[in-house]
């Protein structure tokens, strides 16, 4: 995915926030073991950390900073932070038209990391959505983490994918499904597997738009996706099913554990939203075979 040059991404709310770098021991990341605790933690919004030890100390944190220099599609192509700001325009003016009463919810971008009410945000805990605050939080440096540590693919179109996910999961809190399908436990048919599917579903229903959001001068913001950028979500989507995690960290599969959905499901519910739109993504009405 390509931002075009001259769209204008000024008009975008991002925050830039957090207490510095996260100590070594907090990011766990030395063994597959704790990139399985990392990757536990991509799109729950929970915190697993402390199963890896403590990190650095917290600071006290501010309200954060906007993202400085991130003004137009250029500055979207050249830097993560502000490639994140830029698509939330676009992610917030497709939800704004598909559903009603959508109202935007706040990103963070994290530096480092800081403290939030669902725990703390780094590049230990992976995107996650913070559903009392209605806050997105990323750190771009999780990124360097999955393609160092896991071979995983990291580019521009994958990076929106995982925002978009995240910006699912704001949507899901809109429409009532955290209040209709509250936590019931892992497992392959479980309420937690069927939210992690949806919001991709709701990623892939963006992404197929995503060429049709503009700025205040008509400008799109992005060009459509490249074959070779939509391989690159896919794969994206293959890294973090539940068995591809659990086959890289301990060699087996245990289907009964699982709260986001093999990498097959994944992709198949990504493609299922980018082929069919947002109204084709209702994961709970279907069976448990159908997932």
């Amino acid at each position: 995915m390509t931002f075009n040059s001259n769209a204008d991404v000024s008009g975008n709310t991002a925050k830039r926030r957090g207490g510095g770098a996260v100590a070594a021991g907090g990011i766990g990341i030395a063994g597959l073991g704790g990139l399985a605790i990392l990757l536990l933690n991509l799109f729950t919004g929970g915190d697993f950390t402390s199963l890896l030890g403590a990190g650095a100390p917290l600071q006290t944190q501010d309200q954060g900073t906007t993202i400085a220099d991130c003004r137009t599609g250029q500055d979207a192509n050249e830097d993560d932070a502000c490639r994140l700001a830029a698509g939330s325009l676009a992610i917030d003016q497709y939800w704004e038209d598909t559903v009603d009463g959508y109202r935007r919810p706040q990103l963070v971008v994290v530096d480092g990391q800081t403290s939030t009410q669902c725990g703390t945000a780094s590049n230990a805990t992976g995107p996650f959505y913070c559903p009392p605050e209605e806050t997105v939080y990323i750190d771009p440096t999780f990124w360097n983490v999955l393609r160092q540590q896991f071979g995983a693919e990291t580019g521009s179109l994958a990076q929106l994918y995982v925002l978009a996910h995240e910006y699912g999961h704001h949507v899901q809190k809109l429409i009532g499904v955290f209040d209709s399908y509250p936590n019931n436990g892992t497992g392959p048919e479980s309420n937690g597997v069927r939210t992690e599917l949806q919001a991709d579903c709701f990623a892939g229903s963006w992404v197929a738009a995503m060429a049709r959001q503009t700025d205040e001068n008509g400008v799109p913001y992005l060009q459509p996706p490249t074959e070779a950028q939509l391989r690159d979500a896919l794969a994206a989507a293959a890294t973090v099913g539940d068995d591809h995690i659990q086959q890289q960290s301990s060699g087996h599969t245990n289907p009964e554990s699982w709260t986001h959905g093999s990498s097959e499901q994944r992709q198949r519910w990504f493609a299922t939203g980018y082929q069919n739109g947002a109204g084709s993504c209702d994961t709970f009405r279907v069976s448990g075979s159908d997932l």
